[in-house]
């Protein structure tokens, strides 16, 4: 099965051991607290579809590339994440990979979802990287990766 580009998107930045949406965000210890902060804060904008939290999050220059082959910007993934009938209900992260250096980081793991896609059910499996980068003293998430998993 391959997974939409929104269903990617959902993937995106839920780093965390388990989620539940509403309940729970990523548990970031250990990173930066700014990092962490600003992972959090992602987490809670895609659960909520919060579109003026993750106009702030996604640097403007932002790409989403899915399993699908095609490439999503921040306007088209936001679009996707705030669109009616689409939301997360359920998260698990594994595998969980964290790389930090002064002005970037990398993210990812492999996740278990479920959730609406404009209202249609969906459930994946995938593995993921979300890529984040330090502009002008605050994080920005810059690029996104995943693919379809076993």
């Amino acid at each position: 099965m391959r997974l939409s580009l929104w269903n990617c998107a959902i993937c995106a930045a839920l780093i965390a051991t388990s989620a539940q949406a509403g309940q729970e965000v990523g548990d970031y210890t250990g990173l930066p607290q700014d990092l962490a902060a600003a992972a959090t804060a992602y987490d809670l904008a895609q659960f909520k579809s919060n579109r003026p939290e993750l106009e702030r999050l996604l640097a403007d220059d932002y790409t989403l590339a899915g399993s699908s082959g095609k490439n999503q910007t921040k306007a088209e993934y936001i679009a996707d994440a705030v669109a009616p009938g689409s939301r997360t209900t359920y998260v698990a992260i594994t595998q969980q990979v964290r790389k930090v250096w002064p002005n970037g980081a990398v993210l990812g793991g492999m996740v278990d979802a479920k959730g609406f896609n404009r209202g249609k059910a969906y459930a994946i499996r995938a593995r993921f990287v979300d890529i984040w980068a330090k502009r002008d003293g605050r994080w920005q998430l810059i690029f996104t990766q995943v693919n379809d998993a076993p």
